[in-house]
């Protein structure tokens, strides 16, 4: 009898679901009319000059004074985005759904593919998807407290690719966790193994060569990227590598969050519960 067929690549269904979503979005705001895209970042992206108007006021009047005085298509840009004032505290989530365009959709969806697809078989389900909010939440929050007069508005899943990544950290450079197959580019094998390991102790990562060599590709890919804008169809209009550490940090530090406190038994060896060590 024939082997069945591998699979290239294995994603769980929560990852699939997401990068159809943002597909649909995309698409979405590739077929309808600049001003209906605009009223669209308006509405979605993430503002944080508009979230310290709503708290101060008078702050923002001196900026919106300022960007009034240069005359340019910049200062009117900044000043529609400030919208009607309000805080609007949905879009500390919902920025994470908008892109600057496919190319920046398609990195996100690969890396969260790649790294998602392991935090998610360890996670489960509903565990993360709350990780995913706490990441985009977590990447707008540090955007803001660095940008807190800013009126450019700020899209892209990077923070919780980021947050995903991070996470991967503390347990697919274990042993008995493959590295290829915990990012679901090999066939699953004995996935009660794979994703039950002890997770890397905070303390123990700086000692870890795997884990420190990823550390640093993934400052330098990100100081690579922050120097780069992508353009939303309104000039410097764009995402920021600021939010890139609000997500990382979530996942390497608030890790045991989301972690589940134990799993059934492995087969043969009785019950194998994580302990998150700092």
């Amino acid at each position: 009898m024939r082997p069945a067929k591998e699979q290239i690549f294995n994603a769980p269904s929560v990852i699939l679901a997401i990068v159809a979503l943002l597909v649909a979005i995309q698409a979405l705001c590739d077929a309808v009319t600049p001003d209906v895209y605009l009223e669209i970042v308006r509405r979605f992206a993430f503002v944080p000059g508009r979230l310290t108007f709503a708290f101060d006021p008078d702050l923002v009047a001196q900026v919106l004074t300022e960007t009034a005085r240069r005359g340019d298509v910049v200062a009117a840009a900044e000043q529609l985005f400030l919208g009607d004032g309000t805080a609007q505290w949905w879009t500390f989530v919902t920025y994470a759904l908008l892109h600057g365009g496919w190319l920046h959709l398609g990195m996100n969806c690969l890396w969260f593919a790649a790294f998602g697809s392991a935090v998610a078989r360890r996670f489960g389900t509903p565990r993360f998807l709350a990780f995913c909010v706490a990441t985009a939440v977590a990447g707008a929050a540090m955007h803001y407290v660095t940008h807190m007069t800013d009126l450019t508005p700020m899209i892209g899943a990077s923070a919780v690719v980021s947050g995903a990544m991070a996470a991967a950290i503390r347990f697919v450079f274990q042993p008995g966790a493959p590295l290829g197959e915990s990012l679901g580019f090999t066939p699953r094998g004995d996935e009660s193994r794979a994703y039950r390991q002890p997770a890397l102790p905070l303390r123990e990562i700086a000692t870890s060569s795997s884990a420190m060599s990823f550390l640093v590709f993934w400052f330098i890919a990100n100081f690579l990227l922050g120097t780069a804008s992508l353009p939303l169809g309104i000039e410097d209009a764009g995402i920021a590598w600021e939010a890139h550490i609000g997500g990382f940090l979530v996942g390497l530090l608030g890790f045991r969050w989301f972690d589940p406190a134990g799993f059934a038994a492995i087969p043969g060896e009785g019950k194998a519960p994580f302990v998150d060590r700092l």
